[in-house]
């Protein structure tokens, strides 16, 4: 597996929700400073509401492009066999005989992209099954409530 070629994936998902997460912020700063959304009373706080959402979208978008940064510099090793499991991996667990992949990642837990025809989701250590899953090895089985997932390839 490319590895660099797995980061321009994830890259091009996180520019993606940058983009729509700065339209979203510059609709809610519009909305928040047209002549309409002006107080007429003081009960009225359409305005200040569109205000607070235009600003907290675009703390998350500085957010987001703090992790572009972050991750056009990671380092992503490739792994071995009968090494374990660590940050930069790519894990495919095995649930129910169904496949899945995963990205132990730093940052942007939760956060999927597609690479190669496949969803990969990162995982962080600080999740449930990132933690689970760092120092594992192939064949080790990670229990999670109400599930158990058997890795099957570190790469």
């Amino acid at each position: 597996m490319d590895k660099n070629i797995l980061r321009q994936a994830l890259l091009e998902k996180l520019q993606a929700d940058l983009d729509m997460l700065s339209r979203a912020a510059l609709m809610a700063r519009e909305e928040a400073t047209h002549e309409e959304s002006k107080a007429t009373t003081k009960y009225e706080t359409h305005g200040q509401e569109a205000a607070y959402l235009a600003e907290s979208q675009a703390n998350l978008a500085g957010e987001i492009r703090d992790n572009i940064e972050f991750y056009k510099t990671l380092d992503l090793p490739a792994f071995e066999i009968g090494q374990p499991v660590a940050v930069g991996a790519v894990i495919t667990l095995e649930l129910r005989g169904k496949p899945s992949k995963y990205f132990l990642g730093p940052r942007n837990g939760g956060v999927e992209f597609a690479f190669q025809g496949e969803t990969i989701m990162i995982v962080t250590p600080q999740s449930p099954l990132g933690s689970e899953l760092l120092g594992k090895y192939i064949d080790d089985v990670i229990h999670l409530p109400g599930r158990s997932f058997r890795v099957i390839e570190i790469v």
